[in-house]
């Protein structure tokens, strides 16, 4: 949806310390972290501008977004992140 944040820790707000932790002390995590912003920008952006995109693009983009959530999520579950 337009205007809702998705940045990461807007969709994980419970993990907020966890996930600056990780950042902070794990390379992996912050690459993954950064690629998720990223791509999230380019998402709001296309959003908000109303840059023109196919819906195959778009929704593309949003599912590989979703698919870095579950990753990062998955790692900040893990115990061997802690």
């Amino acid at each position: 949806m337009l205007d809702e944040p998705h940045d990461l820790l807007s969709e994980l707000p419970e993990h907020d310390e966890r996930i600056r932790d990780l950042i902070e002390r794990d390379a992996e995590f912050r690459r993954l972290a950064e690629v998720y912003d990223a791509l999230d920008g380019r998402i709001v952006e296309m959003e908000r501008l109303g840059t023109p995109v196919d819906d195959y693009h778009a929704e593309r983009l949003k599912k590989q977004r979703l698919a870095l959530k579950d990753t990062l999520f998955a790692r900040l579950a893990s115990p061997a992140a802690a």
